[in-house]
């Protein structure tokens, strides 16, 4: 099939579809604006049960991610305690993340960590392997993973991801979330908020709602072949060389 390139006009013909464009795209901003507004208000959740995970520094509490800090964002990262590498999509966003990032987070008193099952010998190799800077923290052996649904096993915790039950997500399409070998692994990226030594639970996001910390998949999002997966219109936007990039869009 031959690849579909957008239609070529005149200037001023540009220029009209352009602006048609910028206001559907302030429209957004503005309903994103105010999207951001309501998950600030959203109540919150205190954090009463121990967590011990294995960080650089050995043993660490949930307190303890935040170094300090007011606000932790955790990233669910996928890496199961007997995989030899971590998912490759979740290795593609953290390779994203620089230490100029860390560092204005860090500004304003926020801490971004990333969190998976494997053994803290295994996480570490990868991520001196990828040159990754942020801390990487193991949940080997904790309930952590289990209660925030990104690990879904029937027999520790009944399967929910992305606030569906499995019967949930077999009635809406997306059954390829629960499905596969138990125990499963999920992402998912979850905030936190300190208040003197109680820790608080304000927010998780699952699936494709962790795109909203941008990325390449923003910037792609920008041109006209977009992300080149199957799921984008127009459907003709794929190179022939490149093939669909399998994903889950649901």
């Amino acid at each position: 099939m031959t690849m579909g390139l957008p239609d070529v006009v005149t200037r001023d013909e540009w220029l009209v579809a352009r602006r048609a464009l910028l206001a559907k795209e302030k429209e957004l901003t503005r309903a994103r604006d105010a999207l951001n507004a309501e998950r600030r208000r959203l109540p919150m959740v205190e954090i009463t049960k121990r967590y011990t995970f294995e960080g650089p520094n050995g043993p660490a509490t949930l307190l303890d991610l935040f170094e300090g800090r007011r606000q932790l964002l955790v990233g669910h990262f996928m890496f199961g305690p007997g995989w030899d590498t971590g998912c490759p999509s979740c290795t593609a966003s953290c390779d994203e993340i620089s230490t100029g990032l860390l560092t204005h987070l860090a500004a304003r008193d926020t801490t971004l960590v990333e969190v998976a099952r494997a053994p803290l010998a295994r996480l570490e190799a990868y991520r001196v392997r990828r040159g990754w800077t942020f801390p990487f923290y193991s949940s080997h052996g904790s309930d952590f993973n289990y209660d925030f649904h990104v690990t879904l096993d029937d027999s520790v915790v009944p399967v929910e991801y992305n606030y569906r039950t499995r019967a949930e997500h077999e009635r809406a399409g997306t059954a390829h979330y629960v499905e596969g070998e138990l125990p499963i692994e999920r992402p998912g990226i979850s905030c936190f908020l300190r208040e003197g030594d109680r820790v608080f639970h304000t927010y998780s996001a699952f699936a494709r709602g962790c795109e909203a910390t941008g990325g390449s998949y923003y910037f792609l999002d920008l041109t006209a072949l977009g992300r080149q997966e199957a799921w984008e219109e127009p459907k003709d936007r794929v190179p022939a060389a490149h093939g669909a990039v399998p994903d889950f869009a649901v």
